[in-house]
């Protein structure tokens, strides 16, 4: 299974701890973190909102663009 799926499997079905996760494992994309306390302070917010839409940038997420939703430059 291609690592963006599980990435947005996680992040989707297990929200924030997903993003706990992500962090402390090798599905991390390299030199990147996630923003875990964003999954959770604006998943809370957006009543989950941010999560589904954090959860589907995963599947795109690309390491040569300077940003991407859910995760900074390490």
């Amino acid at each position: 299974m291609n690592n963006n799926v599980v990435r947005f499997l996680l992040t989707f079905f297990l929200g924030w701890i997903g993003s706990l996760i992500i962090n402390h494992t090798s599905l991390k994309p390299d030199g990147w973190k996630s923003r875990t306390l964003a999954y959770i302070v604006l998943g809370y917010i957006t009543l989950g909102i941010y999560t589904l839409v954090a959860s589907i940038c995963n599947l795109t997420f690309d390491p040569s663009k300077a940003k991407n939703i859910g995760y900074f430059k390490a």
